[in-house]
């Protein structure tokens, strides 16, 4: 009988350090599950419809009903085609938008579109001048006010405050017209080639977006922002809403677009996760 409890003891030692560490790993499992379930979800898309605000060259997004109502075999059904451009609404720019060899939409890295994301709010500026260009020193002025530096691998979001003109097309973009004579007459705020250099030169950044149509203001003919910041593979993403509801750090970005195989860019559904 000695020799029977000898061997059952380490057995039951086993199965009770088990049964602790399987219990521990729950409590971690339920205490992640609850911080994830406090977490705030913020969505930065404008949802796509026949309001949506596209570059004045591009194909305007088209949604045609195919069916949509009760069969002949007694269930309702509904579905759709639709159609757009790769830049338009609430989108991403991939690399190879305008660096020859970036990345298309399909190969971007997904550290690169999830991470920790922070706010630059510029609003104050921009909203009295539509030709606004981020400059440098609001980059700095960021980093002063919340003294610390741009953080390695952050997602950074430029509120311009535009936002809250979409879908008005004049006040948003500065005209209601379309086609190339329409690109003269485009004014809204945009980021300075000064400091998109400075972002790939002396910080080191995951992606960037803007509650604007371009990264570039209206006014740019060269696109040099997003030709500096996609050269880098610095993903761009544009029309973004609702930066106002973001405190300037502290929360999570989450970006996916459209996986559009050797796509120059795609619709894109981001949203932030915030505490």
């Amino acid at each position: 009988m000695k020799k029977l409890l000898y061997f059952l003891l380490p057995v039951f030692l086993i199965l009770f350090a088990c049964k602790e560490k399987n219990t521990s790993s729950l409590q971690e499992v339920e205490k992640k599950n609850r911080a994830t379930t406090n977490q705030k979800i913020i969505d930065l898309s404008h949802d796509y419809s026949n309001e949506t605000i596209y570059w004045v060259t591009a194909e305007e997004f088209q949604l045609d009903t195919v069916f949509k109502g009760q069969t002949d075999k007694g269930f309702y059904y509904c579905a759709n085609n639709f159609s757009t451009a790769e830049h338009g609404g609430t989108h991403i720019d991939a690399p190879i938008h305008f660096a020859e060899g970036g990345l298309s939409v399909d190969e971007i890295p997904l550290e690169k579109l999830i991470g920790p994301g922070i706010k630059i709010d510029v609003s104050a500026k921009a909203l009295n001048n539509p030709d606004y260009l981020i400059a440098i020193d609001d980059l700095l002025a960021w980093e002063n006010q919340q003294k610390m530096k741009i953080p390695n691998a952050s997602i950074v979001l430029l509120e311009t405050g535009y936002s809250k003109y979409y879908p008005d097309k004049e006040k948003y973009m500065g005209t209601v017209d379309r086609g190339e004579d329409a690109i003269k007459q485009l004014h809204f705020p945009g980021l300075s080639k000064e400091a998109a250099t400075w972002l790939v030169e002396k910080r080191n950044i995951n992606a960037i977006g803007i509650d604007t149509p371009s990264i570039d203001y209206g006014q740019s003919e060269y696109f040099e922002s997003h030709v500096i910041l996609l050269s880098e593979n610095i993903p761009a993403f544009e029309n973004l809403t609702n930066l106002d509801k973001l405190p300037a750090t502290e929360f999570k970005i989450i970006a996916l677009p459209m996986k559009i195989k050797e796509g120059s860019g795609a619709p894109l559904r981001i949203v932030a996760l915030k505490k």
